[in-house]
């Protein structure tokens, strides 16, 4: 099982990726018919919005993980 920070870098690489990619999906999709450029256009931005919905929460179960640690610190 990965750790949060774990679940947490992935879905902000993920999110990253997506976001990056946005401007190439319409030379990508420019073949298709335009119902279908739209309806990958929208999978595109639900797919997204998602991800980050996602991290939100994960970056919130985690400070609040985090908050509840108990476990001993290493002294610096």
């Amino acid at each position: 099982m990965l750790s949060i920070h774990a679940k947490i870098d992935r879905t902000q690489r993920l999110l990253r990726m997506l976001e990056e990619d946005a401007p190439l999906l319409a030379a990508r999709v420019a073949p298709l018919t335009p119902e279908r450029q739209q309806s990958a256009k929208d999978y595109a931005a639900r797919l997204t919005a998602h991800a980050r919905a996602e991290l939100e929460k994960l970056i919130e179960e985690g400070s609040f993980w985090d908050s509840n640690d108990r476990t001993p610190q290493a002294a610096d």
